[in-house]
């Protein structure tokens, strides 16, 4: 398939799958009530208020949520080499959100910036943490960052629930609801955040594709082409971070979709090439529109959080990858 039917086709899904996602509900409303509502709103009508001050807003918000999250877990499996990388994983999603509920405990601060300003701290630390435990270990450095990252994200994670303990039990429940995940916070007066740094990502990525790819090859191998790579590997760690406080800040905890995604995209393409980078954002942000739609219409009357159904589903293609790996290598 060339480059040009490859972007067509996901175009074509992205807009399918919006369209499916503004009908789908607690209440259903026709596809000819969608296409009207997007032509030409109505605020007199209600479904087209539902549709255009609610849904839509909340898919965009999906949709760059799972481009991004879907971009940091393929700058982080390619900067480190290791395809089990993921920002949860990792403890950057859980540093994320120790930032943002230290902000909110101490001072009730809700503002969109400010949070993410906090997130970003947090992931700072947890990044900052990792690389200092790992560089210790560079003779097991794939297996050592997992474990390293997976102990930061429990160490985030108490530091988390100590502070919840402590907090006012009437805000308990709201941070408990968006440390598991959700995009009920999404509205037009947040969602240029999320675009910007997710856009800026991408774009990123595109314009250092080529000394990424150097890295899979080793780092002596990478020197040898001209690659700077402890400052490549530094600014793509900082932009992964960004990004993942960014979208934490805004939709709480949703973990593996930075896992599971390059994974899937990686079988059918390849993601040296640009359509394989373009191939991964659009799968990640297809994955978590209809995640969303299954969380808010499975239950009546209430909404399944995000970040539970992507952990039921990630951790199942974690351990089936692990298998995987196990049987791909060979016996001694």
């Amino acid at each position: 398939m060339s480059r040009l039917a490859l972007l067509c086709t996901f175009v074509l899904l992205t807009l399918v799958s919006f369209i499916g996602a503004l009908s789908l509900g607690a209440i259903s409303i026709d596809l000819l009530d969608v296409w009207q509502a997007l032509l030409s709103y109505d605020s007199r009508h209600l479904e087209q208020k539902v549709i255009v001050e609610l849904r839509l807003p909340r898919t965009i918000l999906a949709f760059l949520a799972g481009c991004g999250l879907a971009m940091a877990g393929l700058i982080l499996q390619t900067v480190t080499r290791n395809p089990l990388a993921d920002p949860y994983l990792f403890g950057i999603s859980s540093g994320a959100s120790l930032g943002v509920v230290v902000l909110f405990t101490l001072t009730g601060v809700q503002a969109g910036l400010a949070l993410s300003g906090a997130a970003f701290i947090g992931s700072l630390l947890a990044m900052t943490a990792l690389i200092v435990i790992t560089r210790t270990q560079m003779s097991n450095q794939v297996e050592s960052l997992v474990l390293a990252g997976v102990a930061l994200s429990f160490l985030f994670s108490a530091c988390t629930s100590l502070l919840l303990y402590w907090s006012d039990p009437q805000a308990i429940s709201a941070i408990v609801f968006w440390t598991l995940g959700s995009f009920s916070r999404a509205d037009w007066q947040t969602l240029w955040l999320p675009a910007l740094v997710v856009s800026l990502c991408i774009a990123c990525m595109l314009l250092f594709r080529r000394t990424l790819n150097a890295l899979l090859l080793g780092d002596e191998n990478a020197t040898t082409l001209g690659v700077h790579v402890t400052k490549l590997r530094l600014g793509m760690l900082l932009l992964s971070s960004l990004l993942t406080a960014v979208l934490v800040a805004i939709c709480g905890g949703v973990g593996f979709v930075g896992l599971m995604v390059p994974h899937i995209v990686r079988f059918f393409i390849s993601q040296a090439s640009t359509a394989g980078l373009l191939a991964t954002a659009f799968c990640g942000g297809l994955f978590m529109i209809w995640v969303d739609v299954i969380a808010r219409s499975v239950l009546d009357n209430q909404e399944l959080p995000v970040g539970v159904i992507t952990a039921a589903v990630g951790s199942v293609f974690f351990l089936l990858l692990l298998v995987l790996r196990k049987r791909s290598s060979p016996s001694m």
